[in-house]
């Protein structure tokens, strides 16, 4: 074992680049076993650490922690080698992230990129490729999920014999815990992902749904979304080229077949991926985000090698493509600033789709053999080429002008974390400030009835909004909009955005009135108020005449009055956000 270099408390390496030593056999279980299993997670580490022990090129390092108690390892291929992670955040070459066992039963790109980091290390044609790449690798995410390993809970899939559990140590479905961070594996990712800041993330996946011919598909994050030229570039280049390289492989691929309910034929959107998922997170700081889905009924061999193909065709692109990423990156947050205006929530654009020659199976409706109903059946011996609606575009339905700065109230220590792991700049007043800024005001919500992912999520926020002149203490935050992260700024700070900290309940404290008043007591109070308050007397009086069950309400009659009294307490629906302009 190399000599490991410690690097502070949230990382380390296991390896830092000695003379190669090549003896070791890395066949992979997935070859041992013909294709059909999928190592342990002690056995996939081990294998790293002895590729990293006999290749100079590859280095092991940790991160953090888990909910599982273990770290997060990153596997960094490099044609030099690395040390330390300051040399991936300081280099100036291409760098790619892929992320693997998010959720441990779809294991495809585990195994895919044990194989492609191998063969690279091992073919000199490979190691000159890329040698202006950095290839960055998490073996599992899930830690906790593949150690809960069993060969049941992927009820619809086709191997491996034997796999991990969905949920995390702690039953988190982490693909929706980017933004919320709700995790240790969120927190330690979130460390990976700065140090490395890649140009491009893929995360590999195995899907659920419908049956077609298909054993890859491909979720890139939404380019309306993403956005700008990047998201133009994205959509009209990124995706057309790697899909003409796949096929020139021979391997067909359509985007994810996001269909519940119904067949594929019908037509279908692109899945839109808010920043609670992988992709929609990483496109907050700009980075082309590739989700990958294999078809849950295929081959596990098939599967796997198909992962493998398409991860060489993504970092090819990447290769090709390197100067113009890195030249679109470095301007995409001056594009969103220089527009004003930033769309917090999007509609799908049901009038214009674009369409595929979609390859599919006929499916039709067959009595069951287990209920007394009907199932749908997709025939496999009747395939079909059939032009689809595919609806891939998206239109904006709320935009939000860009402030110069938010400034949020100090206590809420959750969101500050939050903050300072995503390197999001902020100051803190020196001393005790009064400025005339955007109050904000929740004016209505939905909450969901049953719990998701640990919260009870937040969604159709309106917000109202009044400038007004107030104190702020010292030790307030200051968060500017002109930096790196503003969309990441944006869309969490931003009430009535899709995933912002407000839906996901991490200002609930606000929605309770934590003072009242008793009714016998205030009847004076009210009385004297409305004779001191002439117009708010005569819009009470109106309102009496109008509305009718207002008329018979005592009681709301009264809370009407408290509610537009000084009585009434400020911080009841007011968020602690204040927008200066």
């Amino acid at each position: 074992m190399k000599n490991c270099i410690l690097l502070g408390l949230l990382f380390f390496a296991f390896s830092c680049g000695n003379p190669s030593n090549n003896s070791a056999d890395f066949t992979t279980q997935f070859e041992k076993s013909a294709g059909t299993e999928t190592p342990t997670y002690p056995e996939i580490i081990a294998y790293y650490e002895q590729l990293a022990e006999a290749y100079t090129q590859i280095s092991l390092f940790s991160f953090g922690q888990t909910d599982s108690g273990a770290p997060l390892h990153l596997v960094v291929y490099a044609a030099e080698g690395i040390t330390n992670v300051e040399e991936i955040t300081s280099s100036k070459k291409n760098k790619i992230l892929i992320n693997n066992g998010i959720h441990p039963g779809e294991s495809d790109g585990i195994d895919a990129a044990m194989l492609l980091l191998r063969d690279i290390v091992q073919s000199d044609r490979l190691q000159q490729r890329y040698k202006n790449s950095i290839i960055a690798v998490i073996p599992v995410y899930n830690v906790g999920g593949a150690l809960d390993r069993n060969s049941h809970s992927r009820t619809n899939q086709n191997g491996p014999v034997s796999y991990g559990f969905r949920g995390n140590a702690r039953n988190f479905d982490l693909n929706r815990d980017f933004i919320k961070q709700d995790t240790k594996n969120t927190a330690a990712f979130s460390e990976i992902f700065h140090t490395v800041n890649p140009a491009v993330f893929i995360d590999n996946h195995v899907s659920n749904g419908a049956n077609y011919q298909y054993a890859l598909t491909h979720l890139f994050t939404q380019h309306n979304k993403l956005g700008g030229a990047l998201g133009t570039f994205l959509e009209t280049e990124m995706r057309p080229q790697i899909e003409a390289s796949l096929k020139a492989k021979e391997i067909i691929i359509t985007p994810y077949v996001n269909v519940w309910g119904t067949t594929p034929e019908a037509g279908f959107s692109q899945f839109f991926d808010s920043p609670r998922y992988s992709t929609g997170y990483t496109s907050l700081f700009h980075t082309l985000g590739l989700m990958v889905e294999t078809h849950m009924l295929k081959p596990y061999k098939t599967r796997v090698t198909q992962t493998y193909e398409l991860l060489l065709s993504a970092l090819d692109f990447t290769e090709k493509n390197s100067e113009k990423i890195k030249f679109l990156r470095a301007n995409a947050a001056a594009a969103i600033l220089k527009n004003k205006t930033y769309t917090i929530a999007y509609t799908v654009d049901k009038e214009s789709p674009t369409h595929l020659n979609f390859k599919g199976y006929e499916a039709k409706t067959i009595a069951s053999k287990v209920t007394n109903g009907e199932r749908l059946f997709y025939d496999s011996s009747m395939p079909f080429t059939r032009e689809v609606d595919y609806y891939n575009t998206f239109l904006p339905s709320r935009e939000v002008h860009i402030p110069k700065a938010y400034i949020l109230k100090q206590g809420w220590h959750k969101i500050v974390d939050r903050l300072t792991l995503n390197n999001i700049a902020f100051t803190r007043f020196q001393k005790d400030t009064i400025l005339k800024v955007d109050v904000q005001q929740i004016v209505n919500y939905d909450t969901s009835a049953t719990a998701y992912e640990g919260h009870y999520l937040h969604s159709n926020t309106t917000v109202s909004s009044t400038p007004q002149k107030i104190a702020f203490r010292a030790g307030d935050l200051y968060i500017p909009t002109q930096q790196n992260g503003v969309r990441y700024v944006l869309e969490t700070l931003e009430a009535a955005a899709t995933d912002s900290f407000f839906n996901w309940n991490f200002f609930d404290t606000i929605l309770q009135q934590k003072e009242g008043y008793s009714s016998y007591v205030f009847e004076d109070l009210a009385e004297d108020f409305l004779l001191q308050n002439l117009d708010f007397k005569q819009l009470f009086d109106t309102k009496m005449k109008k509305d009718a069950s207002f008329a018979e309400n005592s009681k709301a009659q009264l809370d009407f009055i408290y509610n537009n009294s000084p009585h009434y307490e400020k911080a009841h629906l007011r968020l602690p956000i204040f927008k200066v302009f």
